[in-house]
């Protein structure tokens, strides 16, 4: 019986070995089309998970699954008698098994790379894991009747997220970090000071969400904050940033860093926009579709600084073909 046992032992490992030698054979040798969709992917959809997080909070939803893991005490999924806030809620579930998903994918797409390209393995662990911590998060919001701390901390490591999967973008695109600095120390300083200014406009933007009517429950609590005070403390650093980053594209512009300046027009358009929706928003009653919009927009700001603070480096190219063909020519 003993010896039946260790054979079938054999064999299962043998064919478990199998199959992992055949799929890490099939893994990308270099940075190319795959690892570049995945990348994207993986941007677009932490993006994406922002606006079905706040369509969920927009929408009264929170706790349209009232407890987690499961949706209910007796059910994994939502049920017909729970609506369309269960409905909503329980969609924003799966699709952040979607995100993790494409988090998994994103490594294995770097598994035979991660020695030559240890920056973009290091990206996608924390994309990975911050994931993993966002369910955690999310869970405990639930737990917690939608305390709108957690819920703040939630949205904050959204953004994070998104700036890290930006971050992960263009170091696929444009290569490693170089060690020469393209632009002078003036406009360094300033775009530091703007990529702070993003920070602090984006944690009063929490704040003032936190004070506001749109708790994701009708009986979920609220920070204690006066929200029409916190709406003029928002606007603020928004305005700072938004005269931070107009200097910004003129000094690149009279310096000409086309490239760098590209980015930074992208961002004061976004901030634009974002100041238009603000303004707009809180004039008319603070409507679902303009707030849920704020958020994502304020995602995308996220990205758009992080990529201009990374394009103020040279970037340091590797052609990860060439080394691979290298190492196959050495290994035979």
């Amino acid at each position: 019986m003993n010896a039946v046992i260790a054979r079938m032992s054999q064999f299962v490992s043998a064919r478990v070995q199998s199959v992992f030698t055949v799929v890490g054979a099939r893994l990308p040798q270099f940075v190319g089309a795959r690892v570049r969709f995945f990348a994207v992917a993986t941007l677009v959809i932490q993006i994406l998970i922002v606006a079905t997080g706040g369509a969920v909070r927009l929408t009264g939803s929170g706790l349209g699954c009232p407890t987690w893991p499961l949706c209910t005490d007796a059910s994994l999924i939502a049920t017909p008698e729970m609506g369309l806030h269960g409905a909503i809620e329980f969609g924003n579930r799966l699709l952040s098994i979607v995100v993790g998903l494409v988090a998994v994918l994103m490594v294995l797409m770097l598994l035979r790379i991660r020695r030559e390209r240890r920056d973009l393995m290091t990206l996608a662990l924390v994309i990975l894991g911050g994931t993993v911590l966002q369910g955690l998060i999310g869970g405990l919001s639930v737990r917690v009747q939608l305390d709108p701390s957690v819920v703040g901390v939630h949205f904050a490591i959204s953004a994070i997220l998104v700036a890290v999967s930006a971050a992960l973008v263009y170091r696929v695109w444009c290569g490693q970090r170089g060690a020469e600095r393209l632009v002078s120390r003036p406009i360094t300083i300033l775009t530091h000071v703007t990529s702070l200014l993003v920070a602090v406009t984006v944690i009063a933007g929490i704040l003032t969400t936190g004070a506001g009517p749109h708790a994701g429950d009708d009986g979920s609590a609220r920070n204690g904050l006066d929200a029409s005070i916190l709406q003029h403390v928002h606007s603020w650093p928004g305005y700072a940033l938004l005269a931070a980053t107009l200097a910004l594209v003129i000094m690149l512009a009279r310096a000409r860093h086309r490239r760098i300046m590209d980015f930074a027009v992208i961002l004061l358009v976004l901030e634009v926009v974002q100041a238009l929706i603000g303004v707009i928003q809180s004039r008319t009653g603070l409507p679902i579709l303009l707030v849920g919009s704020h958020m994502v927009i304020a995602c995308m700001i996220a990205a758009a600084m992080t990529a201009l603070v990374l394009s103020l480096r040279s970037s340091a190219p590797t052609n990860e073909r060439a080394v691979t063909q290298e190492v196959l020519t050495v290994a035979n």
